[in-house]
């Protein structure tokens, strides 16, 4: 009697290993019973009936897709190439699978497509100085609509902005006149402040007496120090006139 239970317990213990499934911590597994959603498996060991029942792992953990160059024209008529690198995570496993097809292929459509839009509808100095706002309008674009598929997008970072040679010089070349203008009006500064300190200077020794006759002798100093320097003495108009004095006497 003990014999023939043998072989039904080995079937019974070969059918049940059948129709245990692992789903590990990171999945939730999606089940359908003959065509119908049912139910979502949490992690460990499942019984799934085969024939009548099939499943669907579905990966809960953040993903990571870097979405390759896209051609965009901004407002101003400027062509660029953006890359952008968006974070994403599936937080409803049943809407994952009913409501798209493949959500890795969507997600990565539609954020393609959004990054486009929204680049064409600022300038290109924008496009570059507002990088983080451009990317958190791409972000709120893009999660409005995956989350309608279970999808939480959590990040989208503007990686690259490449463009054209041609602009690249251009913008070169504007930055380097600008440069040389600030450069300028910093040097016409100093030269109005040095021409009223100059004016001030000459008011000073001119109302005081003397002071011309020091500042002469300071310089005829300064330039003797140098035996290579040609000295040619100016005789002050004071000089002069005490000469004239001298002579109508």
């Amino acid at each position: 009697m003990i014999q023939p239970l043998i072989p039904l317990g080995a079937i019974i213990l070969l059918a049940i290993l059948a129709c245990l499934k692992q789903i590990n911590e990171y999945q939730r597994g999606v089940v359908f019973t003959m065509g119908k959603f049912t139910g979502i498996l949490e992690p460990g060991w499942r019984l799934v009936v085969p024939v009548f029942q099939t499943f669907r792992k579905v990966d809960m953990r953040t993903k990571v897709a870097e979405e390759p160059d896209q051609e965009v024209i901004t407002q101003d008529n400027v062509s660029a190439k953006i890359t952008a690198v968006i974070y994403y995570k599936v937080v409803d496993a049943g809407k994952s699978i009913l409501e798209v097809e493949n959500f890795y292929g969507a997600v990565s459509q539609l954020a393609q497509t959004t990054m486009r839009n929204v680049a064409g509808e600022v300038t290109l100095n924008e496009l570059l100085s507002k990088r983080h706002q451009l990317a958190e309008r791409i972000k709120k674009i893009v999660d409005q609509t995956a989350g309608k598929w279970g999808i939480d997008v959590t990040s989208v970072e503007l990686k690259d902005i490449k463009l054209p040679d041609a602009m690249v010089r251009t913008m070169a070349k504007q930055a380097e006149a600008e440069r040389e203008k600030q450069a300028t009006i910093i040097n016409s500064e100093g030269e109005v402040i040095a021409a009223e300190n100059l004016s001030k200077a000459a008011k000073t020794m001119a109302a005081t007496p003397g002071a011309l006759h020091l500042r002469t002798l300071n310089s005829l100093n300064d330039i003797s120090s140098d035996q290579s320097n040609t000295i040619v003495f100016a005789i002050p108009l004071e000089v002069l006139r005490a000469l004239e004095g001298l002579k109508k006497k």
